[in-house]
């Protein structure tokens, strides 16, 4: 895996490229912000499985983040962020190092 980096002229401008980027394959989309209302725009807009904000893409797998250590539904027991029951996914956002309430 790789990130790129590109300048845009604004915030509207990164979310539809991030958009274009990600291809609609609706695996995971990572944002970086203080803004509340730019972390929000950007996981309505991005139809991802897994959403983190301020954290690593891991961060949803239980790495560093929220949550248990979940994988697709191609692990020995089937189980993850897919599972054989419905084989539907459940959406997932992660926001690290913010909003915290303990």
């Amino acid at each position: 895996p790789f990130v790129p980096f590109i300048r845009v002229p604004n915030f509207d401008t990164a979310v539809e490229k991030a958009i274009q980027y990600e291809h609609g394959f609706g695996h995971t989309a990572i944002i970086h912000s203080n803004n509340l209302a730019h972390i929000t725009a950007m996981g309505q807009a991005m139809n991802t499985t897994i959403f983190v904000a301020n954290g690593a893409s891991t961060a949803a797998l239980g790495g560093g983040g929220e949550g248990y250590a979940s994988y697709s539904i191609a692990t020995p027991t089937g189980e993850g962020i897919t599972n054989p029951l419905t084989f539907s996914r459940f959406r997932r956002a992660t926001i690290a190092d913010a909003l915290r309430i303990v």
